[in-house]
């Protein structure tokens, strides 16, 4: 049932994401952190690939370049990839930088 709840949050994803392949940390519950590979984001949330579980519905912390930390919310997790919701939408006048740094 956990399986068919993250593909149904996957799929009801409707804002288009770009393609990148960045390598950064973020941050989770207790202070710790897991390396991962963001490899798409939109102003809105990213999908990153984690060699660690990171848990549906856990809040987590990321940087992007150019426009610093946000906040957000882990919706699936499938095959060690995780997609997630930012708490906060980047900003639009900053999100190609974001995205050419992280390309």
């Amino acid at each position: 049932m956990a399986v068919r709840s993250a593909t149904m949050a996957y799929e009801d994803r409707v804002e288009p994401r770009d393609e990148t392949l960045h390598r950064t940390r973020l941050g989770v519950a207790g202070g710790e952190t897991r390396l991962v590979t963001i490899v798409n984001v939109s102003p809105n949330g990213f999908m990153a690939r984690s060699e660690e579980a990171i848990t549906v519905g856990e809040t987590v912390t990321v940087t992007l370049p150019v426009a610093g930390s946000f906040v957000a919310e882990v919706r699936w997790a499938l095959g060690g990839r995780i997609g997630c919701k930012l708490a906060q939408e980047v900003p639009p006048a900053l999100y190609q930088f974001v995205l050419a740094a992280m390309r």
